[in-house]
């Protein structure tokens, strides 16, 4: 997948809510350091289910990683709280943005800063940085947040995660209900971020083009189980997955589980 070492690690995760919803079973992955990893597939495969184990937000949802390991460079994170992550630079940002609606952007995005302990200087550093990424932002910066775009809010969610100094951000459905022309210029900033900042992404997406364009490397979710994994580019090519997952083949899309032919991949063990 890549020569750089791997940054986090997740080991054939089983996961259950109410103690006995099974929602992940058995998934296996990798994201480099400085790398963009893309968790794909349709509403309720598991990619949300996935982000909230790696973070540890599980129990706010009544769920819990049942088996497997999660390793954070080679640390096992699932006992971590939420804040103990962030502390090692891991942020999540959450699907639907959620701002502090009641908040301007400008302070949404000090509270991101809130764990900082580096002093007021380096903290307006990196909100001149973030401005520097998201140029709408400060023109809207004394705006209520409940009163801003949805495109502005998923930047302002974005830019509150930065604010963190983060060496992961595990974004969720960052898509989602946003125009096509949004879409293409939060992807952009993502990979801006990533090739400038050298922030790690892992990302939830349904939207499968949009994602493969972007990612460097991309795992399909079904069910709860890892069903394909690849280089992005090769899965965009795939024709398969075209057929699937991207609706350029007759008939709409399908799921793996209805075509014979199709033989899962051995998934990634630890």
């Amino acid at each position: 997948m890549s020569t750089s070492p791997s940054l986090l690690r997740v080991n054939s995760i089983e996961v259950i809510y109410n103690h006995v919803i099974l929602v992940l079973k058995g998934v296996s992955f990798s994201v480099p350091e400085g790398g963009i990893v893309a968790l794909l597939g349709g509403n309720g495969a598991g990619k949300t289910t996935t982000l909230r184990a790696v973070s540890n937000l599980l129990r706010g949802e009544r769920g819990e990683v049942t088996k497997g390991t999660i390793e954070l460079r080679d640390e096992r994170i699932e006992a971590l709280t939420p804040a103990d992550l962030v502390r090692r630079g891991v942020i999540q940002v959450m699907e639907g943005r959620h701002c502090f609606a009641h908040l301007s952007i400008e302070e949404n995005l000090l509270a991101g800063a809130y764990t900082r302990r580096d002093g007021k200087v380096a903290v307006a550093e990196t909100l001149d940085k973030v401005y520097a990424y998201f140029p709408r932002l400060k023109t809207r910066r004394g705006s209520q947040a409940a009163y801003t775009s949805g495109g502005e809010q998923q930047m302002c969610a974005i830019g509150r995660a930065l604010m963190a100094n983060p060496r992961m951000v595990l974004l969720d459905e960052p898509s989602m209900g946003l125009a096509p022309q949004v879409v293409d210029e939060v992807f952009s900033i993502v990979r801006d971020l990533n090739q400038k900042e050298r922030v790690t992404f892992l990302l939830a997406e349904q939207n499968t083009s949009m994602a493969l364009r972007y990612a460097d490397f991309g795992y399909i979710l079904e069910n709860g189980r890892v069903v394909m994994e690849g280089l992005a580019g090769e899965l965009a090519t795939n024709e398969d997955v075209k057929e699937f997952y991207l609706g350029l083949a007759s008939g709409g899309r399908k799921s793996f589980r209805d075509v014979k032919h199709y033989r899962r991949r051995k998934r990634w063990l630890s």
